[in-house]
């Protein structure tokens, strides 16, 4: 069941909250993340999958919806015998910032102009007399 605005305000948020709220991940989600954040060096997949003790195709899930919010970034690194793989780093914090601070003020714009429409649809039937 979504929370409601107002609970949400109440409750006592924490920055790592912003994952759930603004992209709707998950707590292996959060998990992958804080796992990537306290490495020293970029990981794979198996390395994440090992780390947060789930199987290689949930932990890939996990990072790919990561990636794809802007939290990772993703590395390409080559064997010497020919053939590459990926490993995975977060993303800069700054332009992470950045890009949930647009997010909220399309949002807030958005809301804006709903509540207008709100007030102005109700207003209307608020001056027919009854």
């Amino acid at each position: 069941m979504a929370q409601s605005l107002q609970k949400m305000l109440q409750s006592d948020m924490k920055c790592e909250g912003l994952l759930e709220c603004f992209h709707g991940l998950t707590e292996l989600d959060r998990a992958v993340f804080e796992t990537l954040v306290t490495s020293e060096e970029p990981m794979t997949v198996d390395e994440v999958a090992e780390q947060v003790d789930r199987e290689r195709s949930t932990a890939y899930r996990a990072v790919k919806r990561l990636e794809e919010a802007g939290f990772l970034e993703r590395e390409q690194r080559t064997y010497e015998g020919g053939g590459y793989y990926h490993v995975f780093r977060p993303a800069d914090p700054d332009v992470v910032a950045d890009e949930m601070q647009r997010m909220l003020n399309d949002w807030y714009a958005q809301m804006g102009q709903l509540i207008g429409e709100f007030r102005e649809k109700y207003s209307e039937r608020a001056d027919v007399p009854t």
